[in-house]
């Protein structure tokens, strides 16, 4: 397949200012040297707990925040080094679904206005006429109707609000979708029913997904690949059985041992991690896992670990591997 978006040695760091002429004194290493690819057609999902540097992640990509340094292709353009038109441009291949589908939506617009301001910020309609049919059009398509276009975003639930944000995604007809946890503001049974309509786009469109989350049935159920993120880096990636059924890193096995088994005679050993999630902003030496990792070597408390590869799309770094 295709590679569609390449990120190659990405990092985010945020300054800390302090003292009497605000100079800076520290950094949040957010994301501190991630890669990968997403190919045409895929989800590739991005799990990890919260403050590991997922989100901010997809604002890097999107370039809603400059990052401090590599590189992020789409398309094979350099995307860092466009100029404002040229992203804007842009802009109209690659969308974002907000996580928060009550914040993410103007109070003030209706339904139909919000949908329409993409359309003409990329002068997408021909003529005002195509307007209504295009909004009507994009609404059925998320499982609403064109009656909603009349109302404001206080009238909908939760769930509906986020239809509300994919259409508005939808409008600009884009190659790559970056879905940051689309549906953990929502109640479990409007997720699933979320999940499938994603699911049902992509295969009518053809769109490609970036899905950030940190639920990993939700994430297993709709991705082709995982990577998983533990404090700025990537710590393994690969196709989602693979990651599944043979987790290699610690940290995986770790997150793996946590989700929910329905059927209550099935036992699986909990891998409960020990301390607390070390600060960004000084993170450990060596391997960032090493202050839980319960298999830790002084190896690990020393160098970094390479990043290897241990079978077909599947790879780690971890020095035990």
């Amino acid at each position: 397949m295709k590679k569609l978006l390449e990120v190659k040695d990405l990092k985010k760091y945020f300054p800390i200012k302090g003292g009497l002429f605000g100079r800076q004194i520290g950094a949040v290493k957010a994301v501190d040297g991630i890669s990968f690819d997403v190919r045409e057609g895929e989800t590739l999902g991005l799990v990890g707990e919260s403050g590991c540097g997922k989100s901010t992640t997809g604002r890097l990509i999107l370039r809603l925040i400059d990052p401090t340094s590599g590189s992020v292709k789409f398309g094979g353009k350099d995307i860092l080094a466009l100029d404002k038109n040229q992203m804007r441009k842009m802009r109209k291949d690659m969308q974002i679904i907000f996580q928060d589908p009550y914040a993410s939506l103007n109070p003030r617009m209706t339904v139909g206005s919000i949908i329409t301001e993409a359309l003409e910020i990329h002068n997408l309609l021909k003529n005002k006429n195509d307007k209504e049919t295009r909004v009507h059009q994009l609404l059925e398509q998320v499982g609403l109707t064109g009656a909603h276009a009349r109302r404001y975003p206080h009238e909908f639930s939760g769930g509906q609000r986020q239809r509300i944000g994919i259409a508005r995604v939808l409008a600009v007809d884009p190659k790559i979708i970056i879905a940051d946890e689309p549906v953990s503001a929502l109640d479990v049974s409007i997720q699933a029913q979320v999940i499938n309509l994603l699911q049902d786009l992509q295969q009518d469109l053809g769109l490609t997904f970036l899905f950030i989350a940190h639920d990993l049935s939700v994430v297993k159920h709709i991705s082709n690949r995982v990577a998983v993120m533990y404090l700025g880096n990537i710590v393994e990636m690969a196709e989602k059985n693979e990651l599944y059924n043979n987790p290699r890193h610690p940290y995986t096995q770790a997150l793996l041992s946590a989700i929910p088994i329905a059927d209550p005679t099935v036992k699986r050993e909990r891998i409960i991690l020990q301390g607390d999630v070390p600060s960004p902003i000084n993170p450990p030496s060596g391997c960032r896992f090493h202050t839980r990792c319960p298999y830790a070597r002084d190896i690990c408390k020393k160098e970094e670990p390479v990043v290897k590869t241990i079978g077909e799309d599947h790879i780690v770094a971890c020095h035990l591997v």
